[in-house]
């Protein structure tokens, strides 16, 4: 499914051409995405890399020979400062999280120092770097925590209480102490959860469900399948990221928070049927575990700000973005079982 025309306007082209960009996370789901993004665009990008992750679509899109590479965790704060002032960043996209709350109740720690101490070496060295001059921190809609009313509006206040969701208040807050000290140019993102082509966390509702699928196998839901979360496709997470950044010169952006969601507030039991359709396995029922715990049970987004001050918008439906998503998968699961019969090592197994 090719990718909808409106991406690439000339006012987009135009921005980012030759612009001096550097992304956190961009091996991941979204940060990949955007660095795929800019790089089309015509920007001179920097990514940091800690780990080889040969099944990142930064590979697959070729987006990777493209760009300046650094090795290294944006943890170690001279790393990340030489890096901004060797490259003369501009722009400074800070998405690099440890994203999975189970291994963050499992392990807290490290999910603590990355998410919190990471971030505050991000913005520390933003704010010594001459030529930044706007950065945009991800937070997510866990940093709201349990809230009586929904949905969500930036204006909530941020009470995470498990270990990720307190990790992202608090890089939230962190984001918004450096605006209101130091007058750095930095706003905030808080998504909904994300979903698209080139996601191997299989750990994650909807490529679990579409590995099962396509295997024929029942899907298997952790939960009591009654817990609500938005569900938004990558690519228009990536399309929002740019657009704040692009208008991030007007004195009335910089510093704010935005939502960036689809307000879909589906049931997990609602998303896995969903997936179902886009397969064409309708006929498969879920195993509903019911044994997930130390999670938020009803996340929802409004985007209204985002609308009204950016004139930003989904794009992309969920059927469309569903779409797209399992095409991806069947490739993947196809090159793997052709992979799997020319190894020789699985000959002779």
């Amino acid at each position: 499914m090719p990718m909808k025309p409106a991406f690439k306007t000339k006012e987009r082209m135009a921005f980012w051409n030759g612009r001096r960009a550097f992304v956190t996370g961009a091996f991941g789901l979204l940060g990949s995405t955007i660095t795929e993004f800019l790089v089309e665009c015509g920007a001179a990008v920097v990514v940091l890399q800690r780990d080889h992750v040969p099944t990142s679509r930064l590979f697959e899109t070729g987006a990777h020979g493209e760009v300046a590479v650094v090795r290294g965790d944006f943890e170690d704060f001279d790393l990340v400062l030489r890096t901004l002032a060797d490259y003369e960043i501009e722009t400074v996209f800070h998405v690099g999280a440890q994203a999975i709350a189970p291994i963050a109740n499992r392990a807290p720690l490290p999910t603590l120092r990355t998410n919190i101490l990471g971030t505050a070496h991000v913005l520390e060295a933003a704010r010594l770097a001459p030529t930044v001059k706007r950065v945009l921190v991800a937070s997510s809609d866990k940093a709201y925590g349990d809230q009586p009313v929904l949905p969500y509006t930036e204006d909530a206040p941020l009470q995470g209480r498990h270990p990720y969701d307190v990790s992202k208040s608090c890089a939230d807050l962190l984001a918004q102490a450096y605006v209101k000290t130091y007058k750095l140019p930095v706003c905030v993102t808080r998504c909904g959860n994300l979903y698209g082509p080139g996601d191997l966390n299989f750990s994650r509702v909807v490529p679990e469900t579409i590995k099962h699928a396509l295997a024929g196998e029942a899907p298997v839901i952790r939960s009591d399948g009654t817990f609500v979360r938005d569900y938004f496709f990558m690519r228009d997470a990536a399309l929002g990221y740019l657009t704040i950044a692009e208008n991030m010169d007007r004195p009335e952006i910089a510093g704010q928070a935005f939502n960036l969601s689809t307000g879909n507030g589906m049931k997990v039991t609602e998303i896995v049927g969903a997936v179902l359709r886009a397969v064409g396995r309708s006929d498969l029922q879920p195993v509903i575990l019911n044994q997930a715990k130390a999670e938020i049970h009803d996340q929802t987004l409004s985007s209204e700000k985002a609308g009204r001050l950016l004139g930003w918008k989904p794009s992309y439906t969920l059927e469309e973005g569903l779409a797209e998503t399992v095409e991806w998968y069947k490739n993947y699961f196809r090159a793997q079982d052709h992979a799997a019969v020319a190894s020789p090592d699985a000959l002779m197994s």
